[in-house]
């Protein structure tokens, strides 16, 4: 028997750095670079004002972090907003021919 496995790791080749998509690394680098600008542009640094400084990388950060069989929490976050906010009752039409060739001959 010829039993062929896909291995769990086929899509990560397509990750840019086997971790990102183009939006996770705009997000990523975009979050670093405000704190980073954050961090250099404020002279009075106490604790409260330090955190604030920080938030956008570490947000940035959560949300391109791996998750268990999601890409990343920003992707699970989409598909939970996408099931919350989409049509949840489906409708089953059954099944027809006509609608695999694109012809209009249902007789219902």
């Amino acid at each position: 028997m010829n039993n062929y496995i896909i291995p769990a790791n086929t899509k990560k080749s397509q990750l840019i750095l086997g971790f990102f998509t183009p939006i996770d690394l705009i997000i990523f680098t975009v979050g670093c670079i405000w704190t980073l600008i954050m961090v250099l542009i404020v002279k009075n640094v106490n604790l409260p004002i330090l955190i604030l400084m920080f938030l956008p990388g570490l947000v940035a950060a959560f949300l391109v972090m791996p998750v268990p069989h999601y890409h990343n929490v920003l992707q699970l976050l989409t598909n939970i907003f996408n099931f919350y906010t989409n049509r949840r009752r489906y409708y089953w039409k059954g099944w027809s021919m006509y609608e695999e060739f694109g012809t209009t001959n249902d007789k219902r």
